[in-house]
């Protein structure tokens, strides 16, 4: 298999059009082409006169060595899975989001039958509750856009990019699409799904799980652990019907989420080693979907281009950070409180990313020293404290605080909108921002706004909408496992976003299958 790179394309082509300009490029007879796929498609705006797509195609032919100047694939060397671990007992997987699903799917194809815990709803259920949410306001603390089957990445863009370079990363890809993702997620050099899309290719995963003898406890929550020598014992849980049962393993994953408060309570009061870490606070902001297009590709090209993204990052002289995060174009920004009585807030696209308003995370670091406490915990306190006064300032009725920019650099509360009309559900309320934002994380937005319509004009429009606050976007916990992925309490494996190890659904699946792994070769 040989791979055709950097093929420039000025005009909407099909796919086989596309292959045609390769092979003609190369002296390629068509006749010795056994096999074709895209596997690459970007798209190139650097110079806004010359905005075009780059495509990759990898290909089969005969006599493959006559084509010198073609680079050869390698396939992925996904490592092999040696399974040691015999014990009598199903091993049991606390979440079902993505790393939790991904462990269960792992352990099923190697003839494990996990039992997965999840305090939320089925998807198509938790689908129903949230949307309840959205209209009347009434939270489900157990079952929102933090908590269910999915995890909070289902009501998102649904992206599948990462930071992290691993031959899991394709084998994930693949998952997705033998489940019902589009196939060209595949080729795209940034794929994503969709909270639409999301939704069906979950409940197929859960199937195919269920299929291959999987359990799935919805609606119950662990409570308890039992933990002798140093070694987990059994799990005690509790329904939603206050049913309480014991479970017991010797193999625990821990993929809890990032917002599983009470969880990591009770993970610290049973001994387990934690951390604090770093993450992020900020707000959603919201500009129309036709900046952003006009911004990023100009105006002169012809080409049918999907909604634009961006992201961009900025580095203060405080030592602080400001970054965009989870960009949704043609998105809406969701509210996804799981505590009663807080506000936070989220992004989430359709696949056709068809909004009018275009959104994303606007970030600055926090770090521990920014707590006020040394506990493991004290992150955690950190972000509750900002979420209930969020709740507060927005009216204390679920509806989010909202500021236009321009009333925000001038420290005013916000008395009407402009141009851009607020996605956020239930409702917002007008306000100025700053009464609730630590002065760091004000005066470090400030500077990134600034700095970032340098780079996208119209960035800090004066009418883009700032909604608070966006305080969700990593743990503020880590779980502290060793080399083996195992935690200090043996058989339990600290797994995905939640636990410190992924940062977004593309590396918590990864996690997922890692730790699935580690679990089948232990002795």
């Amino acid at each position: 298999m040989l791979k055709i790179n950097n093929i420039k394309i000025r005009k909407d082509l099909s796919e086989y059009e596309i292959l045609k300009t390769a092979i003609k490029k190369h002296h390629i007879p068509e006749e010795d082409i056994m096999t074709w796929q895209i596997s690459r498609k970007s798209i190139d705006a650097r110079k806004k006169d010359d905005v075009h797509y780059t495509y990759s195609i990898d290909i089969e032919v005969k006599n493959e060595n006559q084509y010198k100047s073609l680079e050869k694939i390698k396939k992925p060397d996904f490592p092999k899975i040696h399974i040691k671990n015999q014990s009598s007992l199903r091993p049991v997987i606390i979440g079902a989001g993505p790393a939790g699903l991904f462990s269960a799917l792992t352990l099923v194809q190697n003839h494990v039958k996990p039992i997965i815990i999840e305090q939320g709803e089925p998807v198509e259920t938790r689908k129903q509750t949230v949307e309840h949410f959205l209209k009347t306001g009434k939270l489900n603390p157990s079952s929102n856009i933090q908590f269910g089957e999915g995890g909070a990445g289902t009501f998102s863009d649904g992206k599948l990019t990462s930071g992290i370079h691993s031959p899991f990363c394709q084998r994930v890809l693949e998952e997705f699409v033998s489940f019902g993702a589009p196939k060209e997620i595949l080729s795209l050099s940034k794929p994503h799904i969709g909270t639409d899309r999301l939704i069906d290719i979950i409940k197929n995963i859960r199937e195919y799980i269920l299929q291959k003898g999987g359990t799935f406890l919805f609606e119950t929550k662990v409570i308890d652990f039992t933990i002798k020598n140093q070694q987990i014992v059994c799990l005690h849980t509790l329904s939603n019907k206050q049913i309480e049962q014991v479970i017991p393993t010797n193999h625990v994953i821990l993929a809890i989420g990032h917002s599983s408060r009470d969880t990591f309570e009770k993970l610290y009061q049973k001994g387990f080693l934690m951390e604090a870490k770093n993450f992020s606070v900020g707000v959603r902001i919201e500009h129309l979907q036709k900046w952003i297009n006009e911004a990023q590709y100009g105006t002169i090209t012809k080409l049918k281009l999907p909604p634009a993204e961006y992201k961009l990052a900025y580095h203060s002289t405080s030592g602080r950070s400001c970054y965009t995060f989870c960009m949704c174009p043609g998105g809406y920004v969701m509210p996804s409180s799981s505590d009663s009585n807080t506000i936070v807030t989220n992004g989430m696209s359709h696949f056709s990313r068809n909004g009018t308003n275009a959104n994303s995370a606007l970030l600055v670091n926090v770090t521990p020293e920014d707590f006020k406490s040394n506990s493991p915990l004290a992150g955690i306190y950190f972000q509750k404290e900002l979420e209930e006064k969020a709740f507060i300032l927005g009216g204390s009725n679920y509806f989010a605080p909202v500021q236009r920019t321009q009333d925000f650099f001038n420290n005013e509360k916000s008395e009407h909108l402009g141009e851009v009309e607020p996605t956020y559900r239930p409702g917002v309320t007008l306000c100025n921002l700053q009464e609730i934002l630590p002065d760091f994380v004000t005066q470090t937005l400030k500077e990134g706004l600034a700095f970032f319509d340098t780079k996208l004009h119209g960035f800090a429009h004066p009418d883009s909408i700032l909604t608070g606050l966006e305080t969700r976007s990593s743990s503020p916990v880590k779980i502290i496992r060793n080399e083996k992925l195992v935690s200090n309490i043996s058989g339990v494996y600290p797994c995905g976003e939640g636990a410190g190890y992924a940062g977004g659904i593309m590396s918590a699946c990864v996690d997922g299958m890692k730790c699935a792994i580690a679990l089948l070769e232990h002795h």
